[in-house]
């Protein structure tokens, strides 16, 4: 569980900044260069790459070396753990707001009959 909760936290702290997220959906359409990833950021390159680290480090991507260039490929596995929690999240308040729901179509409230 402290390896889930652990592995969540990094995919979370990866997609908490504006910058990698839009790397993350770059990335969604196919593999590129650190360089091709860069070009649309207005960064030094070496700031850029702490951000390729962040995203590698989580598991959310992974580069490979290919002669002198850098590629980057999503890790789509990365977010099932989120995919996880999410779910795991939906179901606890879809069953809060279904006993609401019945609780309001009941007609139940705090008034008694007598309107005291």
């Amino acid at each position: 569980m402290a390896q889930y909760a652990e592995r969540l936290d990094e995919v979370f702290h990866a997609l908490s900044d504006p910058t990698r997220r839009a790397v993350v959906r770059r990335l969604g359409t196919g593999p590129a260069s650190v360089g091709e990833l860069a070009e649309p950021f207005e960064m030094a390159l070496t700031s850029f790459l702490k951000h390729i680290r962040v995203l590698e480090t989580s598991g959310c991507i992974r580069t490979v070396k290919r002669g002198r260039v850098r590629e980057c490929v999503l890790e789509p596995h990365a977010f099932a753990a989120v995919d996880g929690w999410l779910a795991e999240e939906r179901a606890v308040w879809e069953s809060r707001t279904d006993r609401l729901e019945r609780f309001v179509l009941s007609g139940t409230d705090d008034e008694r009959e007598d309107g005291s």
